[in-house]
Parts: structure tokens; sequence; C-alpha cells
């Protein structure tokens, strides 16, 4: 059977996975937004089903201020009788921490850091022990992956921590995660830069101090020599064996937007591709050391056809398993109704890191569409295709200074760095402004709907919204938002804009 990659499309980057009682489980990073750390469930390692977050009170997670893919940086997920722990970084601090639940649908802890530095951390349980793993530096400067003994009932380092191996020579050494498969430690990391040169890469031990013995055709996997092929930057993984004995890795990728246009906007994704093992111990991975974006299946591999194609409405994004907001939100500004998504906007404008009145979904294909009715209220709301605070594209309403009451004013804002620019306005008398907004892999295109008119208000190249121009670790959120410059204090001084009858397409 073939199954096709990415396994989950849009910004889901650093998976890492586990197994408990048949079913697997999967997280991701989320940097600065919130909730924080997606949970997914699947019953066949290629059809997933997000069922939560792990980071979903501001206790667990500080991100006032948080610069654009700062905060939560690469988890781990690992299981132990019956109870899940999902430790990451908070990078902006920077701390290393994890939190558990006994109930993977329900809430989690409050964390317990751990005193190691690095990023990227993962937990190794054998017997009564817990092993803290993540990368770090020695006394030269050079990355290393490090690790220590803990008490996982408090976080406490039970031993120092030391150095295992210190990779094979790529920059920027992370992603480590260590298993015992029969008489082996084995260690795979990540390096390369997690871009076109990404590559993951292991090396084994009898013992669990080491030394390590790295595998003799290193990288294991990478897409650094595909040039122009539309899966590139295959690396940082996790391993999971599922329950009819096949083997797995899941990893992050991206996918650019044409042979010879290197760049990528969707952010990065997670793939999957079969691990294979060998008579001498050592494992191979995907096809011939490539992740593709059609993989073929070990054999007695089972699955349901994947859905990528799909459309849906507003009752069909839920408020806790789709929405997203930028850092800690202020919910009182917000109402998830039925029929209609409601927000109070405030002084803070999508230009600062702060925590703009908006909420956003993942944009998961290149070619999307997306419609919807505003109703605006006396303040500036709208749709924003947002990469980060300097790189988004707005369709805007707004009355506008001296416009007559009810009297919109509809165009597109641009802003690429250093330069914001905006279209013509057009003029909407409509107490309930429509939309569209459609996307391929290189344009967006921005529409106001008359009836049966369409106005065309504006393009927008994809590309400066791409990883490649506006840097960082994320990809392109499609939000709703509000500005409110002139709002007061108090529920009287709130203004409303409504959004309803919204659907998002993807082709």
């Amino acid at each position: 059977m073939k199954y096709q990659n990415p396994i989950l499309r849009g910004m889901y980057p650093d998976p890492s996975v586990c197994s408990y009682e048949g079913k697997y489980y999967m997280v991701c990073s989320t940097f600065q937004y919130f909730p924080g750390v997606p949970v997914f469930e699947s019953e066949d390692m290629v059809n997933w089903k997000k069922i939560g977050h792990c980071l979903t009170r501001p206790s667990q997670i500080e991100l006032d201020g948080v610069r654009s893919s700062g905060g939560v940086f690469a988890p781990t997920i690992r299981c132990r009788n019956g109870r899940f722990y999902m430790v990451t970084t908070n990078d902006s601090v920077p701390q290393n921490f994890y939190v558990y639940t006994d109930d993977i649908y329900g809430e989690w802890s409050e964390p317990i850091t751990v005193d190691q530095d690095g990023i990227d951390p993962s937990l190794f349980f054998e017997g009564e022990h817990t092993y803290f793993i993540s990368n770090g530096s020695d006394e030269n400067g050079v990355g290393s992956i490090q690790m220590c003994e803990i008490d996982i009932a408090t976080g406490q380092k039970l031993t120092p921590s030391k150095i295992l191996w210190q990779g094979t020579g790529g920059r920027y050494l992370e992603s480590p995660h260590l298993y015992r498969f029969g008489e082996y430690y084995y260690l795979v990391e990540a390096e390369g830069g997690t871009e076109y040169g990404h590559m993951a890469n292991y090396a084994r031990s009898k013992s669990i101090w080491g030394p390590y013995e790295p595998y003799p055709h290193n990288p294991v996997l990478t897409n650094r020599n595909l040039g122009g092929y539309p899966l590139q930057a295959a690396g940082h993984g996790d391993i999971v064996e599922d329950a009819k004995g096949n083997w797995w890795f899941v990893h992050l990728a991206f996918r650019q937007i044409g042979q010879y246009d290197t760049f990528h906007h969707l952010g990065r994704e997670t793939c999957l591709v079969p691990l294979n093992w060998q008579e001498d111990g050592w494992f191979t991975l995907g096809t011939d050391g490539t992740a593709r974006l059609e993989m073929e299946a070990p054999q007695g591999a089972a699955f349901q056809a994947q859905k990528f194609l799909y459309q849906k409405d507003i009752h069909a994004l839920s408020e806790d398993k789709e929405w997203l907001f930028l850092r800690i939100p202020v919910q009182d500004n917000y109402r998830f109704e039925k029929d209609r998504i409601c927000l109070a906007g405030t002084a803070v404008t999508l230009r600062e890191a702060a925590s703009p009145t908006f909420t956003c979904i993942r944009q998961t294909e290149f070619a999307v569409s997306l419609t919807c009715d505003i109703l605006p209220g006396r303040q500036e709301s709208g749709v924003s295709i947002y990469m980060d605070e300097k790189h988004r594209y707005e369709l805007v309403v707004t009355q506008g200074a001296g416009r007559q009451n009810g009297e919109n004013l509809v165009f597109v804002r641009q802003t690429i760095g250093c330069v914001s620019q905006e279209s013509s306005p057009v003029v909407c008398k409509e107490d309930a402004v429509s939309i569209r907004i459609t996307a391929d892999a290189k344009q967006y295109h921005f529409y106001l709907v008359n009836g049966q008119e369409q106005i065309h208000l504006a393009d927008a190249d994809t590309r400066y919204l791409s990883s490649e121009v506006a840097m960082g670790f994320t990809g392109v959120m499609i939000g709703l938002y509000a500005v409110n410059p002139d709002r007061g204090s108090g529920e009287t001084a709130k203004e409303w804009t409504c959004f309803e009858n919204l659907t998002y397409q993807t082709k």
C-alpha cells in the first residue's frame, strides 16, 4: 500500500511519537502560538486525529512578549506505565521542562523544570531510571548531546550531565532521542540546520553512557541532494514500532513552491518513512535514505485512504482544536458562537510582539480558498495571511476617516519587512462585507464579493511570506483580526466585529 507525505500538513514541525495500548500519539512544536503542543492520535500511523493540546493554561507556559519563532521548541512525547510525559523547551526563557497526564484526552500537569541547558529535550525510561537528554556544547563550544539521570517526580538531577556524542560534524546538532533495541542503545539526532541541508544521523553503543559508534553511512535520511524535488529538509524525527511489528520514523520536511522556486511558506510539516533493520543491527530509512511524497508502506501495514482535500465551515473548525492565538490571549475579547466568531479589538496591532485580537488556523495546502461575511463595527478588522509581525497580508475592512456611518472601505495591505503598501480602497455600503481569498503555490488573490460580482482587490506573492524571506521556524496562518486604537476601558467601550458564513477549502 502507498501513502502520501506529509501526513500532517501545514505548520506541524518537530514531530515526536510514542505508542500505548495499540494506538499512537504524536506532538509537534507551536512556538509563540497558544494553546501549545497539539496532541494527535492514530490507529495506523498514517491517518491522525487531533485530540487536544498539552499547554492550555497560562500557568504552564510563559509567552508574553516572546519573539516570533520563540517560545515552545521541539517536544518529545513518551509513555511510562500509562502516564504520558511531554518534555520541551521554552526557548525564550530559556528553560527545559515537562508536563504529564494520566488521561491523554484531558488536562496536563503544571510544568516541572530540569536544570540542564540546551534545546530539543527528550526522556528515556529504563527500569526505575529516567534519563534526560538534550543538545548542548562542551567546554570548547563544540555542539554535543548531553544526558543526565533525573528524579521523574521532581525533575531533580541525580547525576551530572555527561556528553554522549558530538555528531558527524554538521552544523546545529539537535533533536536527540535515545532508544534501547536489542543489545544496543541507539542515539538519533539531526544536523545541517532545519533547512535544505537538514539530515538525520545516528550512532549506537552497548553502554548507555557510550562511547557511541556512528552508523557508517550517515546521514541515514536526507533530501539535501534532491535538487528541485518538492519535498525538502528531511531530518528531525522519532522512531516507533507499530502493533504489527512494522517500524516507522516520523520526521519533519517541507514542500517548496516549485521545482526552481526554493521558497516554502506552509511551514515545516510532518512526514513518515519506513524503518528497515539490517542483519548487522543497523537500520535504514525511507527510499534509499530519502523521503518521498509517495511512499510504499511496509508489508502488513493497513490503513484507510488519506483525506487531504476538504471544505470546512465554521461549525467544523472547533474552538479548542483548530483555532490558535498569538501568545496568551485576552479571552474576553473573543466570542466563539454557534454560527459566528466575534472579536473585540484593542490598541495592540499585528505589528507587535504581543497578543492582538487575532485567532487563526494553519494554511495546510498551497491551493486554498477562504470566504466569509464580515460585520465590521467601528474598528479595523479583516483577514490576515500571517507569517510574522513583519511579513503578512491583510484584507482590511474599516469605516475610514470621514466616512458616512455604515459605509466601509475595503482594501489589501501588504507588509514585507520594513515596507508596507495598500491597494486602492473600494467602498462597500452593505452591512455585511463579503470577501473571498484564494491561493495557489505562488500567489494569494483577494476579492470583495458583491452579489454575483467579484471585485478584484489585489494579488500578493507567497514567496515574501516564506521562511527564506521572513526567516524563522513557523508557517503561514490564516487569521481573523480586529484592532481598535480608540478603545477605552470597560465592557461598554468594546466594539465587536463578527465573522459569519466562514468556509475554508483546500484544493
